[in-house]
């Protein structure tokens, strides 16, 4: 991409929870290299931005700086550990925390904002952009059928009150696009709640259409054509800039010997498309229930393991489970994911569906078995299995022992399985595809949103 001259200052605000805050900071670090004359002012919480800054000091240029904005949390107060409490005191500091330090930086570096790029669920920023007078751009980091779901809350809350909300396996036809989708996929914060964050979320159909242009972390050509048109006709411009945490096409395996975790060496020992890769993300797990029944399955079947699961969790499981089994499984507490999945002995993906880690899944070609836990997850689950057709939701949506042999029997046996691994084998071209060929849409489209900036 060739640099620009033009100078300009970016304002980006940084949603600290979840998987949101670094696909944000990647995209910002694309177009800072390409817009080298423009500075980006990254606003973040200091416990998000500490760790963000720190996993890519190297990667981060010089025209980016880091900003810290209070997370809200009074003195001496101790979190409960409900994770919406922490999101409810960040978003009641909102958007005074933010407007403090933006102030801040623009007294440091003597130039004002000229564009406002933020979070999708930072509804607020409409109104900052406003009163600052540039244009607001919203990234959305979650997949686009849930951003479809927050636009129709309203239509969806009085669907459920005529037909009760009793009707969980009752599809949404009334959403362009979300035939599939049940009423139970829903997050809970679309269906009525007394959360600050539910009420900041049912505002998205409201506001987000009020922006200059919609950012998704995302490639149209994996959205269902209804859906795709109708987000298209919400907002001015929609621009799918493919996945922000991932580079495509794919880096190339790191020596395995590089690897302190020693995942790289193990899976060299392996054979080719057998290896069940598990992974429920950082946030959440299932219940101990859960993970006896998964790691039992196991166990009985025999199947080569690479388990990345927490120390906290690790006395969770079977005694003696992991000492039994360390012919064919490891268990770590953290693996390199993008890594491990590109790696050719990996056969399936046992995840929780976090939009990052389903990416992941999509761009190496690896087919999923699917334990969503909460949030977006369940429409997550629900395209992986039905629309696109690369994996497979868990029976009844626990794990259970016999549910997780089937799970394996259907994708690494069965006739089943081989399609669903040559359709995640097309996904893998699709995605690579528009992020790399000069024609690509997601190339296309990132450089409309590098113009837009630049012409703030």
């Amino acid at each position: 991409m060739s640099k620009i001259s033009q100078k300009g200052h970016i304002a980006v605000l940084a949603f600290p929870f979840g998987c949101h805050a670094k696909p944000v900071l990647n995209l910002v670090c694309k177009l800072a290299k390409a817009a080298s004359n423009t500075r980006f002012s990254f606003f973040n919480t200091s416990k998000s931005n500490d760790l963000l800054f720190l996993e890519s000091e190297s990667e981060i240029p010089d025209n980016i700086k880091p900003y810290y904005v209070s997370d809200g949390v009074p003195i001496g107060h101790v979190l409960t550990g409900n994770p919406l409490e922490a999101v409810d005191l960040f978003l009641k500091a909102a958007p005074e925390n933010f407007k403090t330090e933006i102030e801040n930086a623009v007294a440091e570096t003597s130039e004002r904002i000229t564009c406002l790029l933020t979070d999708g669920f930072l509804v607020f920023g409409c109104e900052m952009a406003e009163n600052l007078g540039v244009p607001w751009i919203p990234v959305w980091i979650p997949l686009p059928c849930t951003l479809s779901a927050h636009i129709y809350t309203d239509l969806i809350r009085h669907f459920c009150a005529n037909d009760g909300v009793d009707s969980q396996d009752k599809t949404l036809e009334v959403i362009p696009g979300l035939s599939t989708m049940r009423i139970s996929d829903l997050p809970e914060e679309v269906l009525p709640g007394k959360s600050l964050f539910s009420h900041t979320l049912s505002r998205i159909g409201q506001v987000l259409p009020q922006s200059t242009a919609v950012v998704m972390n995302f490639y149209r050509e994996l959205n269902p054509t209804l859906l795709e048109n109708d987000l298209k006709s919400k907002f001015p411009k929609l621009l799918n800039v493919g996945f922000l945490t991932l580079s495509l096409p794919p880096l190339p395996l790191l020596p395995s010997k590089s690897d302190g975790t020693g995942c790289l060496s193990w899976l060299d020992q392996q054979r080719a498309s057998l290896v069940a890769y598990i992974s429920f993300g950082t946030v959440g797990a299932p219940s101990r229930n859960e993970l006896v029944a998964l790691a039992e399955a196991l166990e009985e079947i025999g199947a080569p393991y690479l388990w990345s699961l927490r120390d906290n969790f690790k006395d969770l499981l079977p005694y003696g489970f992991v000492e039994r089994t360390n012919n064919h499984g490891k268990v770590v507490p953290w693996a390199p994911q993008t890594q491990v999945l590109g790696h050719s002995s990996i056969g399936v993906f046992v995840t929780h569906c976090g939009c990052n880690s389903v990416y992941e899944s999509v761009a190496n070609g690896v087919p999923m078995i699917c334990r969503p836990l909460f949030g977006d997850h369940r429409m997550t689950a629900r395209m992986v299995e039905e629309v696109w057709g690369v994996g497979v939701k868990v029976e009844g949506g626990v794990l259970t022992k016999s549910g997780v042999i089937n799970s394996f029997e259907r994708i690494l046996e069965n006739e089943e399985g081989k399609k669903m691994r040559e359709k995640a084998r097309t996904l893998k071209e699709i995605v690579g595809e528009a992020a790399h060929e000069p024609s690509g849409s997601a190339l296309k489209e990132f450089k409309t949103l590098l113009d837009i900036i630049s012409l703030s």
